[in-house]
């Protein structure tokens, strides 16, 4: 009997997984809790195992079918050397399992497994270039270390300028003013909230970012430019490995492309995929090169 093939997008967020037959109609589609491997491995592994047990479930097939299913996972956190090991216990019942990380299947979601690279820029940020025989990935080290262009980062920087105009050591804007005022013009307000956000909290600011900077706010204008100009540093090398082709995916690919310098936005193109059906094109690819 042919192959099934099973891709699982497994981020910080959530957990989706796929489950196509070797012709790629779609037989099922699941989601489950958060699944980052390098922050919570046990939890994210047991996110998984229940996503494809939902597959299997939800394509009323036999636990015997899982023994001609190709299994290609991409987990946020896998980029990790220690995590990869870990991941080498993970063998669930398959025909064969094949890890990378989220944003590389994502990359040949993009693509459409064609060459070419991705800058995955939302809460935080990760590129990915595939040269058609190697990935090779930029960033993804955390909001402490790495995620430069991303949601985060911008958010910690506004809330961080606007401390400095409440202070005077900067002038104040209408931005910072309102941002403040969300604190009630406390900075111990702020010092208090600060010490329990997550990435996603420092966030959550950028939509007013946005807005102020379309509106001329000074402020607004300058931190979004250099959140532009963080992503421009990132790409760059992505583009040297990928024959020039970028797509920018996550919840900030869409408001920044108008901050991008022309020689940047002219080389970007519109995703052809997600990452789950980068996944299951490389379950499919894979699956040729297996005994019959």
């Amino acid at each position: 009997m042919q192959s099934l093939m099973l891709g699982i997008d497994g981020g910080g967020t959530h957990c989706r997984g796929r489950l196509t037959d070797s012709a790629g109609r779609l037989l099922a589609e699941a989601k489950g809790g958060p699944a980052n491997v390098w922050s919570q491995f046990d939890a994210a592994i047991a996110a998984i195992g229940q996503v494809i047990d939902d597959l299997f479930t939800q394509a009323n097939l036999p636990a015997e079918a899982r023994d001609r299913t190709v299994i290609v996972a991409g987990l946020a956190g896998a980029n990790v050397a220690s995590v990869q090991t870990r991941l080498a216990s993970w063998q669930p019942r398959c025909q064969a399992r094949y890890l990378f990380t989220d944003v590389e299947i994502a990359c040949a979601g993009a693509h459409a497994g064609a060459p070419g690279a991705v800058f995955i820029i939302g809460t935080g940020s990760q590129g990915a270039a595939w040269d058609g025989a190697h990935f090779t990935l930029l960033g993804g080290w955390g909001f402490a270390l790495s995620d430069a262009g991303s949601g985060a980062i911008l958010g910690q920087r506004a809330l961080r300028l606007a401390l400095l105009a409440h202070e005077e050591i900067v002038p104040a804007s209408a931005l910072t003013q309102r941002v403040m005022a969300s604190y009630q013009n406390s900075p111990e307000q702020l010092l208090i909230w600060s010490k329990q956000a997550t990435p996603a909290d420092w966030g959550r600011v950028v939509p007013e970012v946005f807005a102020a900077a379309q509106q001329g706010d000074e402020h607004g204008t300058a931190l979004v430019q250099q959140c532009a100009a963080d992503i421009v540093q990132m790409v760059q090398p992505l583009l040297a490995r990928s024959h020039g082709k970028l797509a920018l995916m996550g919840g900030l690919a869409e408001p920044i492309q108008a901050w991008l310098p022309a020689d940047i936005a002219a080389l970007l193109v519109p995703p052809q995929g997600d990452a789950l059906s980068g996944a299951i094109r490389l379950a499919t690819q894979f699956s040729l090169t297996l005994p019959a």
